[in-house]
């Protein structure tokens, strides 16, 4: 059912879009927000959080969209709160165990204290070919969706 939001996933990845960007992109709409609000929504957290190779931004647009799905919006609902996280580890859980780690650095095959510049790379073919993200982008979208019908068929 949610195949086309995983293609797109992937698409916006390759048309340009971080990490975190694409995959909230791809679902956005669902909860009412412009494809341009989601975009600036998520653009810090690519690169790890601000390339800072933290948290892999992929897994940050999962948990953002985790978050427009199933987030309390009242500031004393522990209950809802305690939903939402339980849905952040779970998926965070699964993305963990699909990839070795939610790390960026990791999943990049990067010291954890490797320098972070702020420029992102150009994205030419030795990128893709160097850099798991656009598996890192599916698979966070993927597990989303999964999510997803899990909870609008139960």
């Amino acid at each position: 059912m949610y195949e086309e939001r995983v293609a797109q996933a992937v698409e916006n990845f390759k048309k340009g879009y971080n990490c975190s960007q694409s995959v909230v992109i791809a679902f956005a709409d669902l909860y009412g927000i412009a494809p341009e609000l989601a975009a600036r929504m998520a653009a810090s957290f690519g690169g790890g959080i601000g390339r800072m190779r933290q948290t892999c931004g992929a897994a940050c647009g999962m948990f953002l969209l985790a978050g427009l799905e199933t987030g309390a919006t009242d500031p004393a609902d522990r209950a809802g709160k305690g939903a939402n996280y339980e849905v952040v580890q779970h998926l965070a859980a699964q993305f963990r165990e699909a990839n070795g780690s939610i790390i960026c650095a990791d999943l990049l095959g990067l010291s954890r204290n490797a320098p972070t510049p702020t420029e992102p790379e150009a994205r030419t073919a030795e990128y893709y070919k160097k850099r798991p993200c656009v598996k890192m982008v599916e698979t966070a979208a993927t597990l989303f969706a999964r999510f997803l019908e899990s909870r609008r068929q139960g």
